[in-house]
């Protein structure tokens, strides 16, 4: 199904962050009055707000963002369910037992992601197969190189993010199977997380 203009105007705020009406114009290649158009119907719907911010001298640039509700409309996948699994888990089997299932899960996705990983022979190239696997995952991801021998993974959306508020626990361990993935190749750190307050989660990964 083909994207609406307001559709894709989400999708930045989601994947880019803030931006102006202007900035979204150019990303688009549609006009700013279109924009606005745009802009202003979602803001209707209670989907995006804004912020004035004052730059140097002239009047302050209208920068958007998206509301709680904005945010809803990219669905935490199986939120429900999720919930619901791990709350049963630790009361019929208690913490141990929660934390079991958690290194299950673990153990099952880091063979998956090593069998990918493994194929590639530079550090560039693992970083951007864990990419492409994290964003078939739902975790709109995207990476990039910062310096030599340096990148960083972007996840622009967190699917099991409701269960992960309720089990730190996924978190940790998410970071775990992405420093085991790489092995002795590379160190990683998490240096934006959603549950922290951030837009998005990153991770610093930096060749040994």
């Amino acid at each position: 199904m083909k994207k609406t203009p307001q559709d894709q105007i989400l999708y930045l705020l989601k994947s880019r962050g803030d931006l102006t009406a202007g900035d979204i114009g150019v990303i688009l290649d549609i006009t700013k009055p279109g924009a606005q158009q745009n802009l202003a119907k979602a803001a209707r719907e209670g989907l995006i707000s804004f912020d004035d911010r004052a730059k140097g001298r002239g009047r302050p640039r209208r920068y958007w963002h998206l509301t709680e509700k904005g945010h809803a409309r990219f669905p935490d996948r199986h939120s429900d369910l999720s919930v619901e699994l791990l709350k049963s888990t630790e009361t019929l089997f208690g913490t141990a037992g929660l934390e079991k299932l958690i290194q299950h899960r673990e153990a099952e996705t880091l063979t998956k992601y090593c069998q990918k990983l493994d194929k590639e022979a530079s550090l560039e190239g693992k970083v951007a197969a864990l990419a492409a696997l994290r964003n078939g995952e739902g975790y709109m991801a995207d990476w990039q190189g910062i310096d030599d021998g340096e990148y960083i993974l972007i996840e622009n959306h967190c699917p099991i993010c409701a269960a992960a508020a309720l089990c730190q626990g996924l978190c940790r361990s998410e970071l775990e199977i992405f420093q085991k993935a790489f092995g002795g190749d590379a160190t990683v750190e998490r240096t934006d997380h959603i549950l922290s307050g951030a837009r998005r989660c990153a991770y610093r990964i930096k060749a040994r």
